[in-house]
C-alpha cells in the first residue's frame, strides 16, 4: 500500500521545482491553466468527476518531478486524463482522447475531424509517450484520495444545508487549480473549503474566519451583528469536530485557506465577475507569515502571445516531442 504522505510537500518546495527557472507566479499560473484545460478535456469526454480529480492530482505530482519547460501542460493534461480513464474504470479509446484534444486546440468540432486526420495520429503518439513519463513521475502509484470524498461523508453527517454544500463542492473543485492537493491531505482541504463555504453562505453577519478555525471553540457570547440568523459557534466548528482535527491540523487548515483565498484574489475579475465577493475576503492569520505566491492572472493573460494552434511534432526514439509553449487561442 502506498504512503499518501510521500506525495505531500512543504510550501517551500514550490520554490524549488524543476520549473523554478521561471518565476513562481508564472509557474502557478501555468499550472492553473493546465488543470483548466484538463477539466475541459475530461468534461468533453464525459468523464465522471472522480476521474478528473485523479487526473488533476497526477498533473500536480508530475510537475514536482518534471519541468513545464520540457513538458507542455496540455500534453501532460491529456496524458493524465487518458491514464485516469483506465484506472478509474471509465475507459475511453486513445483515439477519442486525441481527437478531443485536437478539437480543443484547433477549434474544430470533433465530429468534423476526418478519420484519417494526421494531427490526431500525432497527438496519439504524444499522449502515449508523455504517459510513459507520467507513470515514472507518479511511481506507478494510482491511489488518489480527494477532498470531495471527505465532503460527502461530512454532508451525510450534518443537517442538510444546500448552499453551503454547493459552495464547498465548488471550492474543492477549484482547489485543483492550485497545488493544494500536494501540500495538504484531503481532509484538511475539505475542512478549509467547508469553513469558507459557511462563511460565504452566511453573508455579512458571518462569524469571522479567524474565530471559525481557532483551535479553542469560540465563546457563544461573542457579539453578533443583528441578523435574522445569528452565526452559531458550534455550527462553525462542524468540520473541525467531524474530522477530529488536532491543533497542528487546524494550523494546516489556516494555511490551506490562506492559499486558496490568495488564488481567488488574483483572478481576472473582468473575465470572472462572480468571484468579486470571494476575491476580497481576508485570509485568516497564518502561523508563519509569507510573501504572496500569486500575482494577478490578468498580467499573464495580457502578456501572452496567442497562437492559432499547436502543431504536434513527431517524436524520435523514446523522447516525446514538446511543441511550442505558446497556447492556442481557444485552449488553456
Amino acid at each position: 500500500m502506498s504512503n499518501p504522505n510521500q506525495w505531500l510537500f512543504s510550501i517551500d518546495a514550490l520554490h524549488h521545482t524543476p520549473s523554478s527557472s521561471e518565476p513562481l507566479e508564472k509557474v502557478l499560473y501555468d499550472l492553473s491553466r493546465g488543470v483548466e484545460f484538463l477539466f475541459r478535456l475530461g468534461t468533453s469526454l464525459k468523464l465522471p468527476s472522480p476521474a478528473l480529480f485523479t487526473a488533476a492530482t497526477w498533473f500536480h505530482r508530475f510537475y514536482m518531478r518534471y519541468s513545464l519547460q520540457d513538458f507542455h501542460r496540455q500534453d501532460v493534461a491529456a496524458a493524465c486524463v487518458f491514464l485516469a480513464t483506465k484506472t478509474e474504470e471509465c475507459g475511453r479509446k486513445l483515439r477519442d482522447v486525441a481527437k478531443v484534444y485536437h478539437s480543443k486546440l484547433s477549434g474544430v468540432d470533433p465530429n468534423r475531424i476526418p478519420p484519417d486526420c494526421k494531427e490526431v495520429d500525432q497527438y496519439q503518439t504524444v499522449i502515449l509517450l508523455t504517459e510513459e513519463y507520467l507513470l515514472q513521475a507518479i511511481c506507478f502509484d494510482f491511489t488518489v484520495e480527494s477532498p470531495h470524498a471527505d465532503l460527502v461523508d461530512l454532508f451525510v453527517s450534518i443537517p442538510d444545508d444546500r448552499p453551503v454544500q454547493e459552495y464547498a463542492w465548488t471550492f474543492a473543485h477549484d482547489s485543483y487549480r492550485t497545488p493544494l492537493c500536494i501540500l495538504h491531505p484531503p481532509r484538511i482541504i475539505a475542512t478549509a473549503c467547508f469553513v469558507l463555504a459557511q462563511y460565504v453562505a452566511e453573508g455579512p453577519n458571518s462569524l469571522p474566519l479567524d474565530a471559525r478555525i481557532s483551535f479553542s471553540a469560540p465563546s457563544a457570547s461573542l457579539p453578533t451583528p443583528p441578523s435574522h440568523k445569528a452565526a452559531s459557534p458550534d455550527a462553525s466548528r462542524l468540520a473541525l469536530d467531524f474530522f477530529a482535527l488536532s491543533e497542528h491540523d487546524v494550523q494546516d487548515v489556516i494555511d490551506a485557506l490562506a492559499f486558496l483565498l490568495e488564488y481567488y484574489s488574483v483572478q481576472d475579475l473582468v473575465a470572472h465577475p462572480h468571484l468579486q465577493d470571494i476575491s476580497v475576503i481576508q485570509p485568516p492569520k497564518a502561523r508563519t507569515p509569507r510573501e504572496p505566491m500569486y500575482k494577478s492572472f490578468g498580467q499573464f493573460v495580457a502578456g501572452t502571445t496567442e497562437a492559432p494552434g499547436r502543431t504536434p511534432i513527431s517524436s524520435h526514439g523514446n523522447t516525446p516531442s514538446h511543441p511550442s509553449n505558446a497556447p492556442s487561442s481557444n485552449a488553456s
